[in-house]
């Protein structure tokens, strides 16, 4: 079983690399990866909605517990072997601040996605969907 497995959007290009790069720096097969965007994906054994987990990224330990957003990001990057990348997420009095800023950006990354041209299907994204599938390292 997997220390920890995040639940991400690959209909979304930003969220897809940065999977994939995770994927890449986990050596060690801690990581698992979930698409929330595969038909039939049911999040209700997890305790959430499809909602709430294209809001912000949903990452569950091997444990059970489920950890949200920032949380989520801060634990991936750790597992992978990379937290000197996230350590302001550490910094108590910068994680509100940083939360509203991953949530804002979260609301945002079909748009950020089209203008960094991370995909060339990206120009058919609108604010909310991009047609595409992905194909890649996935778990469960």
């Amino acid at each position: 079983m997997a220390e920890l497995t995040l639940y991400f959007d690959s209909a979304c290009p930003f969220c897809r690399r940065e999977m994939a790069r995770l994927a890449q720096w986990d050596g060690a097969g801690r990581l698992a990866f979930v698409d929330i965007a595969q038909p039939g994906f049911d999040p209700a054994p997890l305790g959430a909605t499809l909602a709430a987990m294209n809001r912000e990224l949903h990452g569950r330990r091997a444990d059970g517990a489920m950890l949200v957003g920032t949380d989520a990001i801060l634990a991936a990057y750790t597992v992978a072997g990379r937290p000197w990348l996230v350590w302001p997420l550490r910094v108590r009095l910068l994680q509100p601040m940083l939360a509203a800023a991953y949530r804002s950006f979260a609301r945002n990354r079909y748009r950020i996605s089209r203008w960094l041209r991370l995909d060339a299907g990206a120009s058919q994204c609108d604010a909310n969907t991009c047609p595409t599938s992905l194909g890649g390292r996935h778990g469960t």
